[in-house]
């Protein structure tokens, strides 16, 4: 099973009731059993404030009447089934590659948090961690893993208000990585996501349909100069890596104005694309929420 295809199959029928993306400026949300139509609900300025390292959530009742509002609590108290999407920068990604991956979860688990414990800035030990293990790739030894940490306390002040609300949370990813079903669908071989939500840039590099590359980087001046001084190391990954350039370049969460997207193409020497959904259009906030019900299909 590929990398994209596994967010497919965690998402099979029957699908949660609800799908809540969460951001700095509000939440994206939609009832996958009434016309999965994308809704969405602002939150004040200075209700959340995403980051790795501490605690996202400064105004917690309102983040929690934000909740209420949007499906009250079951009057019957039956849990509904939810999925989560959480912003880009409250967690750390990364692909790891591995001579050998135990079988065993424990192993792997320990094995995981060993090779992390010096590249991320937090505590290993006590993050929350979860990690899927990709396919292996023809004529390759490595085994490469998708992993994603998250600071306990970060995800459970996230968590609060919806399982008050009443909801079962089934499934919980970062809308970085659900942002990957968006389209157009590519026959490019290998290619980069750039996904921009607000100040934070979402970086991700496919070679075929497993995931070679993440990075998601606080953007300081957040213009044209300071994705293209990101994006020139990426390519040079790639060639380094993966003895390839990028056939293909998709555009999340923002336009490139004017013949910026055509001076990025010859450039570049790959088309750049703007990622598209039957649902709506993907944006700074929603296109998680967007990717993860192009999975449903």
């Amino acid at each position: 099973m590929t990398f994209l295809s596994k967010l497919a199959h965690l998402v099979q029928d029957p699908p949660p009731e609800f799908v809540f993306e969460i951001s700095e400026t509000g939440i994206a949300w939609a009832n996958t059993s009434a016309g999965r139509v994308p809704q969405w609900r602002p939150l004040e300025e200075g209700v959340l404030r995403v980051s790795p390292l501490k605690d996202n959530v400064l105004r917690t009742e309102a983040f929690h009447a934000a909740i209420r509002g949007i499906a009250p609590q079951n009057g019957n108290r039956k849990l509904r089934r939810a999925a989560l999407i959480l912003p880009d920068y409250c967690a750390r990604l990364g692909v790891l590659d591995f001579d050998t991956f135990p079988h065993e979860t424990e192993d792997q688990l320990a094995l995981v948090r060993f090779r992390v414990k010096r590249g991320l800035a937090l505590d290993v030990e006590s993050s929350n961690l979860s990690w899927f293990v990709q396919p292996k790739a023809p004529h390759s030894s490595k085994i490469e893993v998708v992993i994603a940490a998250i600071a306990p306390e970060i995800a459970a002040r996230y968590e609060a208000p919806f399982r008050a609300a009443g909801f079962h949370l089934g499934f919980i990813t970062i809308s970085a990585l659900a942002a990957l079903s968006l389209g157009p669908s590519s026959e490019a071989r290998t290619g980069i996501v750039l996904k921009r939500s607000g100040r934070v840039l979402a970086l991700s590099v496919l070679h075929g349909s497993s995931l070679k590359m993440v990075r998601c980087v606080e953007l300081a001046h957040n213009n044209e100069h300071e994705i293209w001084d990101i994006l020139l190391p990426t390519i040079a990954y790639m060639e380094d890596q993966l003895s390839s350039r990028p056939e293909a370049i998709k555009v999340c969460g923002f336009d490139l104005p004017g013949g910026m997207a055509e001076r990025w193409s010859q450039e570049l020497g790959a088309p750049v694309l703007s990622a598209s959904s039957r649902f709506g259009v993907p944006g700074p906030y929603n296109s998680g929420l967007l990717g993860y019900l192009e999975a449903l299909e």
